[in-house]
């Protein structure tokens, strides 16, 4: 199938996987520059001299906070402008701030590194499923979403093995450099060959010249969708808990099995790619197929995958073997990676085709507060907590950045050793069981979702 754009071109096959393609590539950065950070903590933690809490702020808060303050503003933008212009803008000011924190030398200047990170990407979710939702039919978005969040893996893996290997062979701030500047280059190449798809043609509605929807309609539409909210709330509830994992495992493995940095980066690339690029297709491919049978499918997916994980994280975090270990993490992981796709597919399927950057928006605003923003800094916060407990003695004071001071003896040293490998361990027990919640709120929006789906000619809670 072929479809005009709206300068006139013709979208076709090609264009297509071209438009794919790229799309995966932006993921791929937007990623890779989170992951970065991810297997570098324990190394800048050391160097900087900075507690778990403050490593759970500049993943968490830090990036968090103006990311998901301005997700809603660029969601409207999108709705009128040219969100191709949008994409690439966004993806050049993240890959700016990456550059930028190669170059910090306290807490203060990576925090500000990490807001300009999450300034950029917060407008990668909702002009890229706008497009999807444009391009692409309505039981082909979540497979087409599971294709281009393949960047998630791969710009993990991306991420890993290049801030292992600088952090080892020269230093981690290069890491940041390279991958900044390889992040400008993407951007200039989406702002020349991407073309802007008309609203709504997947979808067999006309071009309009008429403004979208304001967003007290999108309000009065998401009150009217009880399925709709319900996702929504389920997705960001499991990014609490998938987010506080991603952002300390690379921590969690250097601690318990005294990995160093490089090697603990390739278990934490390899594992991760491993489970997302699973739960990725199971989740997109495998919700798509099953919906043509029953469109609940995605909804109870979503929620079967969140029911089982828990289980193999709670043995993943407590055995004693690193093979084993990673062998679980990738069940577990691939489990909860099913919601992801199909919860992008249910929200464009679900709203009509000028709001669908919006409610995009308002999902990773809440995912990226809740997730993002809450849940490594709770795991942060937690660690300290239980790694204080766990040490006899004063544990902030005699073990400054996680290690002891210089010139104390092999005891004291392995005594702060494992306090902050027994603090991670019990921080990530907790943080899973938010799970189970999340797998209730998919449950209970599959009762509903038939009776909501978006029908080019169904009338919807609109206002002009």
């Amino acid at each position: 199938m072929s479809i005009k754009s709206e300068n006139g071109d013709i979208l076709a096959p090609n264009s297509q996987r071209v438009f794919v393609f790229l799309m995966f590539f932006v993921c791929l950065f937007d990623f890779a520059d989170r992951a970065v950070f991810a297997v570098l903590a324990q190394t800048i933690k050391t160097e900087l001299l900075l507690t778990d809490l403050q490593l759970g702020l500049l993943q968490g808060l830090a990036f968090a906070f103006l990311y998901s303050m301005l997700g809603l503003p660029l969601a409207r933008v999108a709705e009128r402008k040219s969100r191709v212009t949008i994409m690439a803008v966004c993806t050049a000011v993240w890959s700016a701030a990456t550059l930028f924190c190669g170059f910090a030398t306290s807490f203060s200047h990576l925090a500000i590194g990490r807001i300009g990170v999450g300034v950029g990407e917060a407008g990668f979710i909702p002009t890229v499923n706008s497009m999807v939702g444009d391009r692409f039919k309505r039981n082909q978005r979540a497979s087409v979403m599971g294709l281009i969040m393949l960047g998630t893996p791969a710009g993990i893996l991306t991420g890993s093995l290049v801030g292992g290997y600088f952090a080892e062979a020269f230093d981690w701030r290069y890491a940041f450099y390279i991958l900044g500047a390889a992040g400008l280059i993407v951007a200039l190449v989406v702002y020349i060959v991407i073309r802007e798809p008309s609203r709504g043609l997947a979808d067999g509605s006309p071009p309009s010249l008429s403004p979208p929807p304001d967003f007290p309609a999108f309000l009065k539409a998401l009150r009217s969708k009880p399925s709709l909210m319900l996702i929504i709330a389920g997705g960001s509830t499991a990014g609490f808990g998938m987010t506080s994992i991603s952002q300390f495992l690379a921590v969690f493995l250097a601690r318990t099995y005294d990995m160093p940095v490089r090697e603990a980066a390739v278990f934490y690339g390899f594992t991760s790619a491993a489970f997302l690029t699973i739960g990725l297709m199971i989740g997109s491919f495998g919700t798509d197929f099953l919906a043509k049978r029953d469109e609940r499918w995605p909804a109870w997916g979503a929620a079967i995958g969140l029911t089982i994980a828990p289980f193999f994280y709670f043995a993943a975090f407590n055995v004693h073997n690193i093979f084993l270990a990673t062998i679980l993490l990738i069940i577990a992981g691939s489990m909860l990676l099913i919601f992801y796709a199909p919860t992008s597919g249910m929200i464009q399927n679900l709203l009509q085709p000028r709001m669908r950057a919006t409610g995009a928006a308002m999902f990773a605003m809440l995912y990226t507060m809740i997730g993002s923003g809450l849940g490594p800094t709770f795991i942060g916060g937690v660690s300290d907590l239980m790694a204080t407990v766990a040490f006899d003695g004063d544990f902030h004071a005699s073990c400054p950045g996680g290690v002891a001071l210089a010139g104390a003896n092999a005891s004291a040293a392995a005594a702060c050793l494992e306090a902050s490998a027994l603090g991670i361990q019990r921080a990530l027990n907790v943080a899973v069981c938010i799970f189970f919640a999340a797998a209730l709120l998919y449950f209970l929006a599959s009762r509903k979702i038939r009776d909501d789906f978006y029908t080019e000619g169904k009338s919807e809670t609109v206002a002009v």
